[in-house]
Parts: C-alpha cells; structure tokens; sequence
C-alpha cells in the first residue's frame, strides 16, 4: 500500500514518549537552543491541554553541563594555567551540573505556560528491579493525571556504566534507548524522536543524492542507509536512534524520528502529515507491490479468473462474504484515507461535484458491505443453462453464461465504485483492472489492500490489479487480446477519450442528462416530491435530474410557479430554455445537453407530450427519463417512445441504480445499444457459450444425423 496510507495509526494515539536529542536542546557553540526548546514546550502545552499524555525524555544534560564547567574553569584559570595541556572535564560531573541547569530552565519555561513538570532520573541498573518498575509505572500514572509533565533522563552522574559514551550494554545505553524502553514500559501510544535533521535519510543528509525515507521498512532499508558522522554533542546520533526505533517498532509501539528543530513538527504528526520517517511493524505490509506491466497484470488478472471460475458456487460466495466482513472491520481506516483524500482535494481547488463523489459518507461502507451480501446470496450467475436443445437424437446443445474474461473498469471520484465493481467481478468470475483518478489514490488504495486481502491464495489477489500509474492505460487500451471488455465511470471527455484510444469493446454512458417531465394531467403534490427528488437527493450522480420539462398548461394554473418556488427553496440554481427563461424571468441554458451534477437545473416549457419526447431525443444523452402524469395513454406513450436505458412513470430519476433495482450492487449505467443497457450488474458482465454433448455424432455431409431442433426444458 502507499506509504501514505500509514499514517492513519495516529487515530488512536493518546500516549505520547517525546525524546529530545542534546543536538536539538543545544546549538553548535555547546549553549542552549532557548527558542527551539520554548517552542517544543508550547506544542507539549497544546497536547496536554487536547488530553494527550506527555513524558518527555531529554538529552543534554551533559553537554550543557560541559559548557558550563568549561566556563566556570576558564574563569578561575590564570594565564600560566591556560598554558598547560587542558584535561577533559569528568562526564559524571558534567551530567550533574548540566542536569540541574536543564531540569531548572524546563521549570522555568512550563511555568510560563502555565504548566507543572517533574523530574526522574533512572539508571539502566533500576530496570532490573520489578519493584522499581512497578513504582515507576505508578508514579507516572499519577503525574500523568495531574496533567503534570514527567521529563526523564539517564542519571550519567551516578551511573555504574565505565564509557557512557562506549559501553552500549546493559537495558538500555543511551537516551534515545532509554526512551524506546519506556514506551514499552509506560505502554506508550507513539514514540516521538526529535533530532536536528527531517528524519532518516538514504545517506548522510548533507549529502545532495540522500532521500528522505518516510516510512522504515526492515528487510528493504537495514542493508541500504549509510549513515553519517553521530551527533555533534550526544552519543550515537541518527545510528542510536534508528536501533531504538526499530526495536520499539518491532515491540508494537510505532515511531517517528523528526526535527526538533521544525516548529509545530510533533503536531503534524499527530494530524497524519507524512512527517519525518515512520517505524511500524506492519511496515512491510505496506510496501508498493513491485511495478509490472501492463501485459502482465492482464495476463495475471486472466490467469487468476480461471482459476475464480473453477471454485464451486459455495467457495465464490464464501469470498463475498468475506469481502464484506473485511470492508467493515477496516470502516476506521477506510475513512481515515477517504478523508485524508477529501481534505487534499478540497485544499485543490476542486469543484464541488468531485468532492462530493469523493467521499465516503457515514455509512457508505456498512451500506457497500451489506450489498455484497446481498449478492453472495443471489443466485449462482456461472454456468447456468440459458437454453437447451436437442439437435438430433442423443445430440443435447445447452447455451450456458459464462464470465467475459478480464474487465479494465477506468473511473474518477467514487472510491465506492471500486467496492461494487470488484464484487460483481468476483461474483462473475472476471478478472479485474481497476485504474481510479489521483483525486482517491489513498482511499482506492486501502480498499483494494482491504479486498485482495480477503481473497484466498488459491485464486490470488492478482485476480483485482490496481493500476497506480497513468501512463499504464494507453499501454492498456491496446491488450485487445487480453482485455474484452473496458468500462469508463466519469466524464464526457474521458469516455470519448477512451472510446477513441482502444479496439476494445467500451461500455458506459458519457453524460447523465435526465430529464423530468410533468405532464398536464400530472398529481402536483406527486410531481412536487418527484422532482425535488430527482434534483436535490445525490445532485452529483448521473441518475439526477437535469432539465425539468413542464407542460404549457401547468404555466397558466401557476404550477409551474410552485414547483419553481420549491426549487428555489431547497437551493437550486434555475436556467431556462428559451421559453421557461422569459416567462420565469431567469438566466437562459447555455445548452440543453449540459450536465451540472449539482444544485442547478435546466426548466423548459413544452406543447404536450411529443414535445418531451422531441426535446428528450435531441438534447438528452439516453440515460433516465421520466414523466409525472395520472394520463395512462399519455404515460405509455412516453414509456414506449423515449428510446433512453431506463424510461420511468411517476418514480424519481434516482432509483436508476443496481443496488435499488435488486441487482446487489452496478458497475455503471450504460447507454450502449449492445450487450447490456441501463445499469450493469453481474448479467451484464457474462457472455455465453455453447456445450454440445454427444454420443459419438458426426456430420458426414449432414447425411450422419437427422436434425430435430428441439427445444427441451433446461432441468431435464
């Protein structure tokens, strides 16, 4: 899955271990980084006041307490003392001295927000203890609740450690250890390591070819970083803090190594930024699968589908059935990626129709799972016997469904759409390529995860092939030999587009221009309901209303004026034909064949019902039409004249659609006059085939056998 898609685990942070690395608390004279660490105390006082829990593990105690006896010397040396070899300064008593001057200045600067902290110093002996790591859980538990913020560090200046700086034994071997191993003890939510540099880089980071590495992955990066000189002032710089990231990673406590040095960077991770680099143990799992071509996922795709079609009826179901039940065990994730996807589109620019395609509603997955369901459960549609004849005595020919092969479905906006398109798929025992628009990489991107997941190795989840890249479908277009069938949701222009690139057989419908008529005979309070139905339930589907036509009559006896008035009031915005627009006195219709896919309509006035008919056909794109009349010759004219997929009396535009017409869920709505018309469920994606069985029959010239061409039940 994309790296993206990772950080949807700080959903449920609560706990929070924040390491400050001595190279963030100093600057490069060995002095304190004053701004930098008020900063990070301003971000702990905006998470403890949202209800997070902070401990915060701080370096630097040394090297401040190095700068400060170096001065202190300096001050007290005579000339004649500077002249002699200087000594390097005793560690432990570097960390004594450094260590009250840091917890003092911490003191000071949460004082000024305002808020409490509290000191612990540890040595890696005190671990051995389960009394002390008893006590120390309890401790923190209780500061925790008092809103206090607990600030850890290594006691150096008692420690029984020879070579702080060397000896990496023991529980733990420097700050950076010592804060993965109290995540794991506090049972810590995340761990933040700050350091002076973005966060793991593929090389040393002053190095212009070293790329940022946003999420860790064990098995692909242990053997590739080359690492660069340890930190300036601490012990073991990015190599320390990598050790200890994998290691709490792999214990299940995700972290983050960041700049200290960045303001608000620990906020940002917390808002699921791809900030700094990422250690989690399911890592791995998120890994891109390894780019193929487009040939190859075809052939994949095909080669998976026959093996879909040799599982009985019982095996396909059990895999709908699993689809639905992974679909909403992974609800949380699924909106996380759907949302992270809207708020990117929205900060786009794009209109408003899109948007609203985009995104997930509450309940839309419950919804999608609950029509799987309800298509795992519908009758088996493989190789069921359509018509049964018998050519000649002991000669049985059986026309039976059959799968069309592989499918390339290419749609915008609707990650749904995904959902549905990939359970007909298996229900159908087609293979499947499914290329989404940019606009829903993260969510198409965890749904597929989600969905091939839940099928069975025996079949393989090549069986469903997400194309990431746009360049693969001109390549795709071209596997006419592979591919049988391609299916485009979207836009005119893509559908035209598609059409004009490929051999392959296209279905689909390029525009959803539905019209509404409301005859003179029509029940207001039936066309009031209707209408506003047909416009203001989904305004971005393609099944919505788009021009509203009205009978002359209903001009003069002021309905048109009230169905007007209802529109206006639900926020619609009115253009008019020719007629409509200067009796209603509104903006008239650039064109009638014109898809607003929101708040907007078109209204025109006409003669009588031929008039509808008249305009339907020249203006219309043969999708849904309706008309609202109590006039049953009237109605049945219109029904059998308008020359559109799905034609409706007195019922809203809105109930085109495969899950309401019963088919369990739709690929699309085609306008297509060949194979499959309206909305397309699992029918539409089967062809047929002939199965003879004989008993030895052969022609010689038709003079071997003697035809009966008879039709004979298809149970017999």
């Amino acid at each position: 899955m994309a790296e993206d898609s990772s950080r949807a685990f700080v959903k449920d942070v609560k706990r929070i271990v924040i390491k400050v690395g001595t190279a963030v608390v100093t600057r490069n004279d060995g002095r304190l980084a004053l701004g930098r660490l008020g900063a990070l105390c301003e971000q702990i006082k905006e998470l403890n006041s949202q209800g997070f829990e902070i401990i915060l593990v701080s370096s630097g105690a040394v090297g401040l307490g190095r700068q400060r006896l170096r001065y202190r010397k300096l001050v007290n040396s005579s000339f004649a003392d500077l002249q002699k070899p200087q000594v390097e300064l005793d560690g432990k008593a570097c960390a004594a001295v450094g260590q009250n001057s840091l917890m003092a200045l911490y003191d000071s600067l949460f004082s000024e927000l305002d808020i409490s902290s509290a000191q612990l110093l540890v040595t890696d002996s005190d671990f051995r203890d389960r009394d002390f790591r008893k006590q120390l859980n309890d401790t923190v538990k209780s500061l925790l609740s008092l809103k206090v913020i607990p600030i850890f560090n290594e006691n150096d200046a008692v420690s029984t450690r020879k070579a702080p700086y060397e000896d990496s034994s023991g529980i733990f071997w420097d700050n950076d250890s010592l804060a993965a191993l109290l995540a794991l003890e506090l049972k810590a939510d995340l761990l933040v390591l700050l350091s002076d540099v973005d966060g793991l880089y593929s090389g040393p980071p002053s190095d212009p070819k070293s790329k940022l590495i946003h999420t860790y992955i064990k098995e692909k990066h242990q053997g590739e970083i080359t690492f660069g000189d340890k930190s300036r002032m601490g012990r073991g710089g990015m190599t320390a803090k990598v050790k200890a990231a994998v290691n709490a990673a792999y214990a299940g406590i995700p972290v983050v190594i960041t700049s200290g040095c960045t303001a608000e960077n620990i906020i940002r991770v917390l808002q699921g930024q791809r900030i700094g680099t990422l250690f989690h143990r399911d890592a791995h799992l998120w890994e891109p699968t390894k780019e193929v071509g487009a040939r190859e996922m075809a052939v994949a795709a095909r080669d998976s589908s026959r093996r879909l079609q040799a599982l009985s009826s019982q095996e396909r179901k059990k895999i709908l059935l699993d689809i639905a039940d992974a679909l909403e065990a992974n609800e949380n994730l699924i909106t996380v990626e759907n949302e992270a996807d809207v708020a990117a589109a929205q900060q786009a620019g794009y209109e408003k129709s899109l948007i609203s395609r985009l995104a997930l509603k509450p309940g839309k997955v419950s919804s999608l799972a609950k029509s799987i369901r309800v298509l795992a459960n519908m009758e088996d549609p493989i190789g069921r016997v359509l018509k049964k004849t018998q050519l000649a005595d002991g000669l049985i020919l059986e026309k039976t469904s059959s799968p069309l092969g592989v499918l390339l479905i290419v749609f915008e906006s609707r990650p749904d759409a995904l959902v549905q398109i990939a359970s007909l798929a298996i229900r159908s025992g087609n293979g499947l390529l499914l290329k989404g628009g940019k606009e829903a990489k993260r969510s198409n991107a965890i749904l597929h995860k989600v969905i091939t997941e839940a099928i069975p190795d025996t079949v393989g989840g090549k069986v469903i092939g997400l194309v990431t890249s746009r360049d693969e479908i001109p390549d795709l277009l071209k596997l006419d030999d592979v591919i049988d069938l391609v299916i485009p949701r979207g836009s005119n222009k893509l559908v035209s587009q598609i059409k004009s690139s490929t051999k392959i057989p296209v279905l689909g419908h390029a525009d959803g221009i539905c019209h509404v008529y409301v005859d003179k005979s029509a029940n207001m309070d039936m066309a009031k309901r209707i209408v506003l139905d047909a416009k203001i339930d989904y305004p971005a589907a393609c099944n919505a209303m788009e021009t509203l036509l009205v009978h002359k009559d209903l001009v003069q006896n002021g309905a048109l004026n009230e169905l007007i008035v209802d529109l206006r009031m639900q926020g619609v915005n009115l253009y008019g034909g020719p007629r409509a627009s200067a009796f209603l006195n509104i903006p008239q219709a650039h064109s009638f064949h014109h898809e607003y896919n929101s708040l907007e309509c078109t209204v025109e006035i006409v003669d009588d019902v031929a008039a509808a008919i008249d305009h339907i056909h020249q203006h219309g794109s043969a999708h849904t039409d309706c008309i609202i009349t109590e006039d049953r010759e009237t109605a049945e004219v219109f029904l059998h004249q308008v020359d559109s997929a799905a034609v409706f009396h007195n019922a809203s535009t809105r109930f085109c659609d495969g899950a309401r017409f019963g088919l369990g869920a739709e690929v699309g709505i085609s306008t297509s006059r060949i194979h499959a018309r309206g909305p397309v469920g699992v029918e539409g994606l089967l062809t047929t085939r002939w199965i003879l069985k004989g008993s030895g029959q052969v022609v010689d010239g038709d003079k071997g056998v003697i035809y009966t061409h008879k039709d004979i039940p298809v149970d017999s």
